[in-house]
């Protein structure tokens, strides 16, 4: 079985109060930057109240198999909420006054109290009739990158670790990402326009949770992976399956039912601690 550690993150570590850990008898370990990794034993378990005086610091922490970035093959994320900072069909309804009707159904979905197919196609219909135009607005004007998201994808680059990203957003998006970033894969639902309008429809089928889980293993086979291979990142409920599909499933500032399915979950840095919790 392979070592486990303990993974401390926060921007500077060094001035955080880690005396809770002192209690656990846990072998020494120096700090790198913003990462302590102290080796323990695959059954070991944070107690609540050192978890939690971790927390009160806005620590995240996890055990996890001490593994190498380099090891990995696949890095796959979900890109609203996750690799963005936005839910990008919430901004397109903001150019209609519609916001917070769609908005509401956006948080039924990403808590898992909606379906999300049922979810998307009726968020979609109220959008019938906007221009095209509100879509490249959103993108230039409000879609940002989540805080470490730029240094997670140079360190695939720099690893060699192929980047999928996969949403149950738009192809209008992930498109423009990908030609943007440089990363090899994008899959997304497809905005049904004509004459310049969004006719309230998609074409082909809905990028829902099972298909993400379903691409994820199609690539992890594709590129000749094991499952510890493979990590991905999300948010929300339709990113479950993806997660327990991977070797390493984070959940990225989640809902708490995303959290409790994942090996790690990042609620305070950024998308640089993806890599913190890799060697």
């Amino acid at each position: 079985m392979m070592p486990h550690v303990l993974v401390l993150q926060h921007p500077v570590l060094s001035q955080c109060d880690l005396s809770v850990l002192n209690a656990l008898q846990l072998p020494s370990a120096e700090i790198n930057g913003s990462v302590l990794r102290i080796p323990v034993s695959a059954t070991f378990r944070l107690p609540e109240n050192a978890a939690a005086a971790l927390e009160r610091q806005r620590i995240d922490h996890a055990v996890l198999p001490d593994s190498a970035f380099s090891d990995l093959g696949l890095m796959v994320s979900d890109m609203d909420s996750t690799l963005i900072t936005i839910e990008c069909i919430d901004e397109i309804a903001a150019g209609a006054g519609l916001k917070t009707q769609v908005a509401e159904i956006t948080g039924q979905a990403m808590r898992g109290e909606l379906d999300f197919e049922q979810s998307l196609r009726r968020r979609v219909a109220l959008l019938t009739g906007l221009g095209e135009q509100v879509l490249q607005q959103v993108y230039e004007q409000v879609l940002q990158l989540s805080p470490g998201a730029g240094y997670l994808l140079a360190e695939c680059k720099k690893h060699g670790v192929a980047f999928l990203l996969v949403s149950g957003g738009f192809t209008f998006f992930t498109g423009r990402l990908q030609q943007r970033l440089g990363f090899e894969y994008h899959h997304a639902n497809v905005l049904e326009i004509s004459d310049g309008r969004l006719t309230g429809k998609l074409t082909g089928s809905i990028i829902d949770a099972q298909t993400k889980a379903d691409l994820l293993a199609g690539y992890r086979e594709k590129l000749g992976l094991a499952e510890h291979q493979v990590a991905a990142v999300g948010d929300g409920a339709n990113d479950i399956p993806m997660l327990l599909a991977a070797g390493t499933g984070i959940a990225y500032r989640a809902k708490p039912k995303v959290r409790q399915h994942a090996d790690a979950c990042i609620n305070f840095c950024g998308l640089e601690a993806v890599r913190g919790w890799f060697r």
